[in-house]
């Protein structure tokens, strides 16, 4: 639960992709699309704090956190002064890191 004095207090959050990350998407299977899209809508989307979902990413990918939808990665920037969850890469965890 947040307090008062929680900046994050009463904010919803939005998430929204970009280019990259909707061209790696599309690439996907239907199936694994949905299953992405709704977990995003369903559990981040509008929530007050996406970080409790997800986990933040060390060394060369500090300051990114990503998201674990079964055997997928999202990795995501959070634009604080726009209560954005930017998703810049979506793809299997085997070698969504690579880049």
């Amino acid at each position: 639960m947040t307090s008062k004095s929680d900046p994050r207090a009463d904010r919803q959050w939005a998430v929204e992709f970009d280019d990259r990350a909707r061209r790696e998407l599309r690439k996907l299977d239907a199936k694994i699309q949905q299953t992405i899209l709704r977990y995003m809508r369903n559990r981040i989307a509008g929530t007050e704090d996406p970080t409790r979902f997800g986990k933040p990413l060390r060394m060369n990918l500090a300051g990114l956190w990503r998201y674990r939808v079964g055997d997928y990665r999202l990795i995501c920037r959070f634009e604080e002064y726009r209560l954005i969850v930017l998703v810049l890469q979506v793809g299997h965890r085997r070698n969504v890191y690579e880049d």
